[in-house]
């Protein structure tokens, strides 16, 4: 096991994408700062996973980036960064972490609580019993709440919403939304809690590669319809070298209940 002079504060789930690990690993990693630490926000490297880095880096100047998570933390430590955040990297047992911190999304949970094939968890939900913090994104959900702390009352659960922040010019009008995303549900139902009218929905899976053509299609059937094309941040940052117009994407912002209480459990622990 790798073991190094700096935390490791790893960002994870148990649930088979789609949690919001990123977005808490950039928050996390901008709090951090704010406490005067100097963290690296570190990522395994996959060739279809371009719209995270893009997405990291638009926010921050610290990812490291390796096929080797070991390798990456070993570059933010000899960069003299002080602080490493895993964003993923629950599962990998090479690396010794200080910390772990699990993702859940309300909508979703354990599914029907089996593991891949049989069902959506990467790994027993008794592997909570490895972390310390618990982020719940979505509603309050207390039985789930009794579960989690029938396997570990040790845990510490916060609890998160997304809020869009550039809406307004999207109420009365008819959306055409498509999202190539781990849960992509979730954000058609971000739209519908927020009152937007979404006319025509339509998945691809997760880090598809967009074809520009099949871009140019939803556009075309937009305009014919008049609707509004719209995706999320993610599937917009795979599409935007294509320079197309007529497609217009979500941002979204992680608020995190207790935000001072969370970040300074993390604090605590290390």
């Amino acid at each position: 096991m790798y073991t190094f002079k700096i935390p490791i504060i790893c960002v994870g789930n148990i649930y088979i994408g789609g949690t919001g690990k990123t977005p808490l690993s950039i928050l996390i990693t901008k709090e951090l700062m704010k406490h005067k630490k100097r963290p690296a926000l570190i990522k395994k490297y996959y060739s279809d996973h371009v719209d995270e880095h893009k997405l990291i880096r638009r926010n921050l100047d610290c990812l490291f980036l390796n096929k080797k998570r070991s390798v990456a933390i070993s570059d933010a430590q000899k960069s003299n960064y002080n602080f490493a955040i895993l964003d993923d990297g629950f599962q990998d047992y090479s690396i010794y972490k200080n910390l772990n911190i699990l993702c859940f999304n309300s909508n979703q949970l354990i599914g029907n609580g089996m593991t891949i094939p049989s069902g959506p968890l990467r790994e027993n939900i008794n592997a909570i019993k490895k972390a310390q913090i618990i982020l719940i994104n979505g509603e309050k959900n207390e039985i789930f709440e009794k579960k989690i702390f029938n396997i570990s009352s040790k845990l510490e659960i916060f609890y998160s919403r997304y809020l869009p922040i550039n809406i307004e010019n999207l109420k009365n009008k008819k959306l055409f939304a498509f999202a190539g995303i781990g849960n992509p549900n979730n954000f058609f139902n971000l739209l519908l809690e927020n009152d937007l009218n979404v006319h025509k929905k339509v998945i691809f899976p997760d880090h598809y590669q967009f074809k520009k053509s099949e871009i140019q299609e939803m556009i075309d059937l937009s305009m014919e319809k008049n609707f509004e094309l719209i995706t999320t941040e993610k599937d917009y940052l795979r599409i935007e070298d294509f320079g197309l117009k007529n497609v217009s994407y979500i941002k979204v912002q992680l608020e995190i209940f207790e935000k001072n209480k969370f970040i300074n459990q993390i604090l605590k622990c290390l």
